[in-house]
């Protein structure tokens, strides 16, 4: 495969891929009211199209990477998009709520293969600064799903019902069917793979869970991306009530976060090779860090409460998630080269984990009061920094061994 000529359509393959799991959560969001009319479910009923979809999601997430490690990346992705498929025009044709929870379940079973596994992937394929431009790539497109998939959500709904947003995520996935046969190669060769035996697939998860880096790293990245999932989890609330804004209207809270993300997968990409890996990640911090600021004083003192000074935070909480992320993952990637698929479900379980706590218990706690939405942002963001911190420490103190590479050598020639 000429790398030099594909890498920019792996890009927009990839990304797409990784936009399928969020934009599924996001772009149903303004369905809301008309799916409980129709379904003769309460709110709390309609939520849990999103709990069960994130249960199922973050099951799943921990058995993608090592049946990929197994058995190819090829195979594990177009099998998660025909199940997706397959999945969505069952939830276009449910009649009842029970049924669209049980479909909505098999979306979260299929959707993160190609998030997870790609990103094992663009470890397989590229290394140091072109691993992190592809990944800050990546996740710049990434980025934008979480952000348009309720503004998607919203005009679709001028289309028609609400079962036209699953006759969309029906094409979406479809077309990335189609061009992962066509256009991904198998990154992972026989001669690399390792057998999927439980046994062997308990000890190394057990392994990799308890190694006390792993842990540091991936809460670091898992809370700090909360921070602004927080915000995107109450986006019905926050637009709607708080914003007095239509359904149509939740560009005001998504477009901040999608040029805060694609900003600063940018400066990533820039980045590399310029500047460390630890510079970079403290910067992400520091920029998130300011957001939230400026999030909470907003709400303390706002009178009225409304837009644009009420998003235009979300834009530096979007910069510096996309400035952390691509450092922290690369760096989960690279201490384990022969379990990469392993490692990444394994991250994307413990960010889903909490990603499903911040959805299911703190918005509808916090989201009813802008002030405790902030205050409850900035305190996810200050503990992502404090487990980046923390490591940062632990490696000063102690020798570096190959199999866990420090954060200087992610980004830096």
């Amino acid at each position: 495969m000429n790398m030099k000529g594909s890498t920019r359509r792996l890009t927009w393959l990839l990304a797409g891929l990784s936009m399928l799991g969020p934009f599924c959560i996001d772009t149903i969001f303004p369905a809301f009211p008309q799916m409980g009319a129709q379904l003769n479910a309460g709110p709390l009923a309609i939520q849990q199209t999103i709990s069960v979809y994130l249960i199922a999601y973050a099951a799943m997430s921990i058995v993608h990477g090592p049946l990929s490690d197994a058995i190819g990346r090829r195979p594990v992705i177009i099998g998660g998009m025909v199940i997706f498929t397959l999945a969505s025009i069952g939830c276009a044709l449910a009649k009842d709520l029970p049924t669209l929870l049980a479909f909505r379940a098999v979306q979260g079973l299929s959707a993160g293969a190609g998030q997870i596994v790609g990103r094992a992937a663009i470890r397989d394929l590229f290394h140091g600064d072109d691993a992190q431009r592809l990944m800050s790539q990546v996740s710049m497109l990434f980025g934008i799903a979480p952000a348009i998939a309720p503004i998607v959500g919203g005009w679709i709904l001028g289309w028609g019902e609400w079962p036209v947003i699953f006759w969309f995520l029906t094409a979406f996935s479809a077309i990335l069917l189609m061009a992962t046969c066509f256009w991904f190669p198998e990154t992972h060769l026989p001669n690399a793979r390792a057998p999927l035996v439980m046994r062997n697939l308990v000890r190394d998860y057990v392994a990799i869970f308890l190694n006390p880096r792993f842990q540091r790293l991936a809460a670091a990245g898992a809370f700090n991306f909360s921070g602004m999932f927080l915000y995107i989890a109450s986006a019905p609330v926050f637009v709607m009530q708080h914003l007095r804004l239509g359904e149509q209207d939740f560009a005001w809270l998504f477009i901040p976060t999608i040029g805060g993300m694609v900003v600063g997968a940018y400066l990533s990409g820039v980045a590399a090779g310029r500047m460390s890996g630890e510079r970079l990640t403290a910067i992400g911090f520091m920029v998130g860090g300011i957001g939230a600021v400026l999030h909470i004083g907003y709400a303390a003192f706002a009178d009225p409460f409304g837009i644009p000074w009420a998003v235009l935070p979300l834009f530096l909480t979007g910069v510096g998630v996309a400035l952390v992320f691509p450092i922290l993952t690369l760096a989960i990637l690279d201490m384990y080269p022969r379990q990469r698929g392993s490692s990444s479900s394994l991250q994307a379980f413990t960010s889903l984990v909490v990603a499903a706590l911040v959805s299911g218990a703190m918005s509808p706690w916090l989201s009813h009061n802008p002030l405790q939405l902030a205050l409850g942002s900035a305190s996810l963001t200050l503990l992502g920094w404090i487990f980046w911190r923390w490591e940062r420490s632990v490696c000063t103190r102690a020798p570096r061994t190959p199999e866990s590479p420090s954060l200087e050598g992610q980004g830096q020639l």
